[in-house]
């Protein structure tokens, strides 16, 4: 999430699938906090943020303690709902850790964060040299890259979404209907244009080109920190010319000049070749939790109805 700004909120409700139920509290010290948190009215499903949309959590004035986190979760007692969750900013794990109630499900997981505050050279400086040797390589090769803020680039983002669905169908056994499907429930290119009307001039959609051809893309959102929200490409034309590191490095240096104090890399969940190659970027591993509170077991039941059809297809994670 974009720094959990009101623009940002405006963008997941617009699609009409869920509602804005923000709360701001007051903390310790008579210090404000705010909770975004949107809603799903049909269900009484209650998430900061939906799945998909990146983190959510707390802010608050000064910093979110343990103590914050305690005091705005323990209102939810009160709160109808099946279900909430609450994937907060890895960068807050400590807190999150100390602070939530015991009634609270934890879900590990594990992103990478790029630290910026020390300057886009020092951040260049703890590029593995086999990176800076791929930026330097795509540049000798005329790889061309392009950063649009108004969402004009947009349909080349969805086509190269698309071109990955096919190769992760293959390599996961997954029927590519089912694969489309899924894609089309996470990422609708209704969801890129509503981030693009909402969120402003913070929306960087970078676009890497080889011979005039599209062959990579990553959207990056800013606020007071940057997330790289999606990244994609077509494998057989940007990996032979570097193209994705040239491309990952002018988002992670356009961030750094924009003020932007880490650069989230996103989640990588256990895949150990995608969390090393995030670690070649400089990006530090952050084991965080994910934290749900449900009055019936949805969770477990979305599990059990997802490892039957995964042995069904034969499904490889």
């Amino acid at each position: 999430m974009v720094d959990q700004s009101p623009e940002w909120m405006r963008a997941i409700t617009s699609l009409g699938a869920w509602q804005d139920a923000t709360r701001i509290y007051e903390v310790a010290d008579g210090r404000l906090a705010v909770l975004p948190m949107a809603r799903r009215a049909p269900g009484r499903i209650m998430a900061s943020p939906p799945h998909a949309w990146g983190f959510g959590g707390l802010v608050a004035e000064g910093g979110v303690t343990e103590h914050d986190v305690r005091a705005v979760l323990s209102t939810f007692e009160a709160r109808p709902g099946l279900r909430q969750s609450v994937r907060p900013n890895p960068l807050q794990a400590t807190a999150w850790q100390e602070g939530v109630p015991s009634q609270w499900a934890a879900l590990p997981r594990l992103a990478h964060v790029i630290d910026l505050q020390d300057g886009c050279d020092a951040v260049w400086a703890r590029l593995d040299k086999d990176v800076r040797r791929r930026v330097r390589r795509a540049e000798r090769l005329g790889v061309e890259i392009e950063c649009d803020t108004t969402g004009r680039l947009i349909p080349i983002l969805y086509e190269l979404l698309q071109r990955s669905v096919i190769r992760w169908a293959s390599i996961q056994n997954e029927p590519l209907r089912l694969a489309r499907l899924r894609a089309r429930r996470r990422d609708p290119i209704e969801k890129f244009e509503a981030m693009a009307a909402h969120v402003g001039s913070r929306f960087r959609l970078w676009v890497a080109r080889y011979e005039g051809r599209p062959v990579a893309a990553n959207l990056v959102l800013q606020g007071h920190n940057a997330h790289a929200t999606r990244g994609v490409m077509d494998r057989d034309l940007a990996a032979p010319v570097s193209a994705t590191a040239l491309l990952e490095w002018h988002a992670i240096r356009d961030a750094c000049r924009s003020g932007c104090r880490h650069y989230h890399m996103g989640e990588s969940g256990s895949s150990t070749s995608l969390a090393k190659n995030k670690e070649r970027y400089g990006a530090r591993r952050y084991p965080y939790f994910e934290y749900r509170r449900e009055r019936l077991p949805l969770s477990a039941i979305d599990g059990w109805a997802r490892s039957i059809v995964k042995r069904a297809i034969g499904f490889k994670d």
